[in-house]
Parts: structure tokens; sequence; C-alpha cells
């Protein structure tokens, strides 16, 4: 008889992560796995943990316990490289973090120089891509003053998609746009999706979650209550604290 093949390792493995402020605790030993190619998104009221837990999967965030690590490189080892695992994991926060006095390309030519070296007619021509990539090509040379929030958003994803991750976090990316802006952003995010990019999402932008996420996380007072296909979580939770979730973002 045949024995099925063992299931592939996860590209993010998150263990018993804790996170403490002070007396405040944040996270209260969460797990979290994802899969490559895999779309997770955490939902839950603010204060949750949600962020934080983001933060500490690249290490913007010291966890005060636990153990992570991201495509087989342990990431709380003191002995790990952290600059260099964290080429691995691209970031996008809410704030687009863009240089004012540089212009799109330049913004994104900025880390693949000074990350990952490359001579400046190489980074012209990457950062040209990426931003290509992200509906950008026609505004390389603008500066983010003359872009839209939107556009500025798009240049910090293809800043962060240029350095060719292996996983991308997004902390609320849209939850500065105005609302006509957010679709642009939730465009590209799905292109990545379908080009196959590991993505965890922190977000509010629920319908974007039903429709495409694979595997939907809720956090609740720093814990993962509960984790599921995106029909099961928003159809048919089964924590009573999920459920009220859900009622709360359907009246609105």
């Amino acid at each position: 008889m045949s024995s099925s093949p063992p299931a592939p390792r996860p590209i993010v493995d998150a263990r018993g992560l804790w996170k403490r402020f002070g007396s405040l605790t944040v996270l209260k030993g969460v797990d979290l796995a994802v899969a490559e190619r895999e779309l997770v998104f955490i939902i839950g009221p603010s204060g949750s943990g949600k962020s934080t837990l983001l933060r500490c999967l690249n290490r913007l965030e010291e966890p005060s316990d636990g153990s992570i690590h991201i495509d087989g490189i342990e990431l709380l080892n003191p002995r790990t490289d952290i600059n260099a695992a964290r080429r691995r994991i691209g970031m996008v926060f809410q704030s687009f973090n863009l240089y004012p006095h540089m212009t799109a390309r330049q913004n994104v030519m900025l880390a693949l120089r000074r990350v990952l070296g490359k001579s400046r007619a190489e980074a012209a021509e990457l950062a040209g891509r990426a931003l290509e990539r992200v509906g950008l090509g026609e505004r390389t040379d603008h500066y983010p003053a003359q872009l839209s929030g939107g556009q500025q958003q798009r240049v910090a994803i293809a800043r962060a998609i240029a350095l060719e991750p292996r996983v991308m976090l997004f902390d609320e990316p849209t939850s500065a746009l105005d609302p006509e802006l957010v679709g642009g952003v939730l465009a590209v995010m799905r292109e990545l999706r379908e080009s196959g990019m590991t993505m965890v999402v922190v977000s509010h932008e629920m319908a974007f979650a039903r429709a495409a996420a694979d595997r939907v996380v809720f956090m609740a007072d720093g814990q993962k209550l509960e984790e599921g296909p995106p029909a099961q979580i928003f159809g048919d939770p089964q924590h009573e604290r999920t459920r009220a979730f859900i009622r709360q973002i359907d009246r609105h």
C-alpha cells in the first residue's frame, strides 16, 4: 500500500509566539503556518494583535517567546543574519514610506542597490519592470507628491517585489487610502496572488478576503480563535467571538 507523500514544510512556520510590552501581553502563544503560494488573511477587532503578529514575522518586533521559521531559516536564532533573512520577506505598510525627493523609480532602485548591491543600470531596469507590473510604467519619473495615495502604495509594493521575496506581508495596505483608490491596490495584490506569491494580509477589506483568500485567521485578545476557508469563517463561524465580529461587519 503506497503511503501519501509528506505534506510540504510550510514556508512560514511560527509557533507559540508571545509578545509582551511591559505588563501588556499582546500575543498569547499564537501559531501560524503558511504554505507556499497560499494567501492567508488575518482578521479581528482592533487591538487583537494582528499587526504585532505580522511585525514579529520579520522581527520588526522581537517576540518575547516562541519560534519563527521563514523559508527554512530560523529567524530568532542569534546566529541568523537578519538582514539576509529579511530579503526573503517583503513588507508593505499602511504608510507608504517613500522618499519625497526621489522619483518612483529611484525609490524602488534604492532597495535594489542597498540590499542586493545591484549596479545603477541593473537597478534601474529591475525597478522599471517592478513598476510596470503594478501598473505604473507611465509614472516611473513622477515624485510621490505627483502620485495619488493609491499610486504611492503601488510604488511601495513595487519596491518590495523588486527584491523577489519568497513571502509578502501586508499590514493594512489600504486603510490610509480614499475608498476610490483602494481597488487599484487590491488589483495588484490579486495579480501577485495569481502569479503564485505567498502572502499574509492584515486588512479590513472583507470582500477581498472572501474572494481571494485561501484561508482566514480570526484573532481576538492576542489569540488565534479560529481559522478556515473564507466560506466557513464568513458563512458558518464556529467561535462565538468570530460570529459576533462577522455580524458586526455585515451590518456596515
